[in-house]
């Protein structure tokens, strides 16, 4: 089986359905595994082409999540914890925006405390697709993960990764332009994402644009059966700087419908240290070993002067 290829200059389109079918160990998966590391340290994303999650539970996550929106407003606020796992909205510089996150998401329990919290009489519907959603996509990530620990000859690290990792979705309604806004309105401003690997997936609406190394902005497409893998900033730290966290932001224009993304975050609990691996000559030791979700809350303190861009140098990069 031929590995999936990366067309350099073009949109990072990577088809993990091939990957899945590669041996670990073998040329072959070696071959797969540096595709993905290089879209990573190139672009920071890559679309995948990944077809185990099937289109109706993706259809009936996203119908759920308008019904979720749909909810009054002191109903959704009880989710409100800070702005990474409970509830964004309101926002004068985002007001298309709309959000809230689930912890621990790839736990049926978390899953079912949150769908009581919202519909106290139970919601079996949304608590079975969402915790069906979330453990597939986890999955997936945890997947992607191994391929990049192969990819850098780090794979002995990745079953204490994942035993140590913990997934956040959020669920997220960007509105359709209304009266007053115009063409192009923020649904959300430019930044990166704090954790490892987010994996997006959305209804028919694109909406998403992502920054390249030369500052150019492209729009990103979601064929069917595909999903966005997007670096954050723990991805940049853990690989001593070899991985782009990518900056993007999502664009609201005219004519477009509601747009409802499905977004799972992988982090890792207790300290995150740089394995060995990534420290030679060309990458001489650049990050101490951190706390995650330090990073996370150092991110939203409001110490950096430019909240658009990576925060792992800032919070824990070596100075020389």
């Amino acid at each position: 089986m031929a590995a999936p290829t990366l067309v350099p200059n073009l949109l990072p389109m990577i088809d993990i359905n091939k990957a899945k079918m590669i041996s670990p160990g073998t040329p072959s998966w070696l071959e797969s595994c540096a595709t993905v590391r290089r879209a990573l340290e190139e672009y920071g994303f890559f679309v995948a082409i990944y077809d185990q999650i099937s289109s109706k539970l993706k259809q009936e996550v996203f119908d759920l999540a308008s019904e979720l929106f749909e909810l009054p407003l002191e109903t959704k606020v009880k989710n409100t914890r800070n702005m990474v796992d409970g509830y964004i909205g309101q926002l004068p510089n985002a007001p298309l925006h709309e959000s809230t996150a689930i912890s621990n998401a790839t736990t049926a329990q978390a899953v079912e405390s949150f769908t009581n919290l919202m519909w106290p009489s139970g919601n079996d519907r949304f608590k079975n697709a969402i915790s069906s959603h979330a453990k597939l996509v986890g999955e997936l990530e945890n997947f992607v993960n191994k391929m990049v620990f192969d990819s850098y000859g780090a794979g002995k690290h990745i079953k204490q990764y994942i035993e140590s990792t913990t997934f956040i979705l959020r669920l997220i309604s960007y509105k359709p332009l209304q009266e007053g806004l115009e063409n192009g309105e923020i649904g959300a401003n430019i930044h990166t994402d704090k954790g490892f690997l987010s994996i997006i997936h959305q209804n028919q609406v694109n909406a998403l644009s992502v920054e390249t190394r030369d500052g150019q902005w492209i729009d990103v497409d979601f064929p069917p059966n595909s999903c966005v893998i997007m670096a954050g900033d723990a991805y940049e730290a853990w690989s001593n700087g070899r991985i782009r966290p990518a900056k993007h932001q999502v664009i609201m224009k005219a004519g477009d419908q509601t747009r409802y993304t499905a977004v799972l975050t992988s982090y890792k609990e207790g300290t995150v240290e740089i394995p060995e691996e990534l420290v030679d000559e060309e990458y001489p030791l650049q990050y101490k070993p951190f706390d995650h979700m330090g990073l996370v809350e150092f991110s939203y303190s409001g110490t950096l002067s430019d909240m658009s861009g990576s925060a792992a140098k800032s919070f824990c990069g070596i100075t020389a």
